[in-house]
């Protein structure tokens, strides 16, 4: 009797309470099946954020980049038109076109020699020739020594005249060559005449022509008194003694 009494009471309570267990079992479940179905449509819908349509964009246009700089095969690539060969030329010819000189160019001011071949000043035999590297013999001063100009042989009293155009600088009476006549051809040129007579035709800043009478053979030069009549006749360019055999004709 005591047992039935039991097992009735359990039955009463699993249909009382059973009810609010069965229920609450399927709100627990529709609640996590809620969550996990939240959950899914939110990670899809963040690849669709604007974020995304960046991504997506970007990779489009990369894509179309690489679309249009790739050649199909067996097709010709389009090459740009050649340059103008007339705007090629005129730059050729501009590249051509020689410097002018700067107008404070010293150089360029001074004035040129008429030419580079001069005229003998007297007429008349070497005596004596240039040396400035071997020495020679000298008579008057009894020993060896070098000779910077020509001994062109001469009688007294002939006419010296200038070996080419330009302007005196100078007229003086040097203690050893006597009577002397420079002058100045341009370009670093100078031709100077010595031994001459005491009085002279020209003065210093007078303007003389090839063939100009300067004066006229003399014995004013005591360091080659012992020699033979004679005009002692140099050439110098740029302060540098030469040959004036290299350009008398």
């Amino acid at each position: 009797m005591k047992e039935k009494r039991t097992q009735h009471r359990s039955g009463g309570f699993m249909e009382g309470k059973g009810f609010y267990i069965v229920l609450f079992l399927c709100v627990a479940a529709i609640g996590i099946s809620g969550y996990y179905l939240f959950s899914g449509l939110t990670a899809s819908t963040e690849g669709f954020g604007p974020e995304a349509s960046t991504v997506v964009s970007g990779q489009a246009e990369l894509e179309k980049d690489d679309a249009a700089t790739q050649t199909p095969a067996g097709e010709d690539t389009q090459q740009e038109d050649p340059p103008d060969s007339s705007a090629q030329e005129t730059a050729k010819q501009e590249d051509q076109t020689p410097a002018q000189q700067p107008e404070d160019d010293p150089t360029a001011q001074e004035p040129a020699a008429t030419s580079t071949a001069y005229v003998w000043p007297v007429q008349g035999s070497v005596d004596r020739d240039f040396s400035l590297e071997v020495f020679a013999y000298d008579a008057t001063m009894g020993d060896w020594r070098t000779h910077s100009g020509l001994d062109i042989a001469a009688e007294l009293g002939a006419p010296v005249s200038a070996c080419g155009k330009g302007t005196v600088t100078d007229v003086s009476t040097d203690p050893m060559m006597g009577t002397t006549v420079t002058i100045d051809h341009g370009r670093g040129m100078e031709s100077i005449y010595s031994n001459l007579a005491e009085s002279v035709n020209v003065q210093v800043g007078d303007a003389v022509e090839a063939g100009s009478v300067l004066g006229s053979v003399g014995t004013t030069a005591i360091a080659e008194s012992a020699s033979p009549s004679h005009l002692h006749f140099e050439m110098i360019e740029y302060d540098v003694p030469i040959d004036p055999l290299n350009y008398l004709h």
